[in-house]
């Protein structure tokens, strides 16, 4: 059975892959002349084959036309790993959506087309990508590879993660965010995709994770993702409303003129202390508002990246 046949006959992505091309692609139109160097290992030139150079570049096109070796040179050419993690925990599943468009997403189908558009640039680049899934469990762990094999194998659980109805799912982040620390070993860019909403760990416990995370001289990049009108603003018409806490089921009864005022100050509050705390343990807090569009996490990836290199 292939798997994200299965995926996009089910609804939601119908194919997140060529949704992610559309980001990209659209991303760099979108700008003039490009001030990062380095962003796309693209063809430069070739150059003759000597004996014991590895084959994987020989271009064999050129071969059967001249029945000389040359392989192809690259500009810019890296050997970056990078590692993606995606919360799943029922949060993430807010709002309810049933079919996924570029401009129709929840928090968890921003993050898997945006950790999909990420993959679609590391690959072109032949750079190697790792992913992690979590939620009251670690759903999904796989080390940096660069093979297509890998790439579609990380596209079925992004697709899967974005489907999935996780009912009343907490999650502990900073358990499965040490866990991923303890288990990647080679300097890694890594990107973490979570709304930062927890129902019992405090700060604390959560940002000795992420410092954990920087060790063996990671690079960290936070995309702190929620929806700014409704998680942020608290805009909702004034009509009687039952609000439900998706992760514990809790829920209360109230206008939402009582509580915006007091509501949007905490959360502020709250949101700004994300930001500071970032900068001191000099991670790099970006947010990542589901009702705009992905320039934010493809610029952060490519100053990233050249910090990084």
């Amino acid at each position: 059975m292939n798997l994200q046949d299965e995926l996009n006959k089910a609804g939601g992505f119908k194919n997140l892959e060529h949704l992610a091309k559309q980001v990209v692609e659209g991303f760099i139109s979108g700008m003039h002349k490009s001030p990062f160097h380095g962003f796309s290992a693209e063809f430069a030139e070739h150059k003759i084959y000597n004996q014991g150079e590895s084959t994987r570049h020989i271009d064999w096109k050129l071969f059967a036309k001249t029945d000389k070796l040359y392989t192809k040179r690259y500009d810019d050419e890296t050997n970056l790993r990078c590692h993606i993690i995606l919360d799943n925990s029922s949060s993430m599943h807010y709002p309810e959506i049933k079919d996924f468009a570029i401009d129709n997403l929840n928090k968890i189908a921003f993050s898997a087309l945006a950790a999909a558009s990420l993959m679609h640039i590391l690959k072109k680049q032949r750079d190697a990508v790792g992913l992690s899934i979590y939620s009251d469990a670690f759903d999904f762990y796989s080390s940096e590879k660069g093979s297509e094999r890998h790439h579609q194998m990380l596209l079925a659980q992004l697709s899967n993660a974005a489907l999935s109805k996780p009912k009343n799912k907490q999650t502990e982040t900073y358990q499965y965010l040490h866990q991923i620390a303890e288990k990647i070993h080679r300097r890694s860019l890594i990107f973490v995709f979570t709304d930062m909403f927890q129902t019992t760990t405090d700060e604390v416990k959560l940002f000795e994770a992420l410092r954990h995370l920087k060790h063996n001289k990671h690079e960290v990049v936070l995309f702190h993702v929620f929806d700014r009108s409704k998680e942020l603003t608290f805009d909702f018409d004034n009509k009687p409303k039952r609000f439900i806490d998706v992760e514990t089921g809790e829920h209360i009864n109230l206008y939402s003129e009582q509580v915006k005022d007091n509501y949007e100050a905490l959360v502020s509050d709250y949101f700004n202390e994300l930001r500071v705390k970032c900068g001191q343990n000099r991670i790099k807090y970006v947010e990542a508002d589901i009702n705009k569009n992905f320039d934010a996490i493809l610029t952060s990836y490519m100053l990233e990246r050249q910090k990084f290199i």
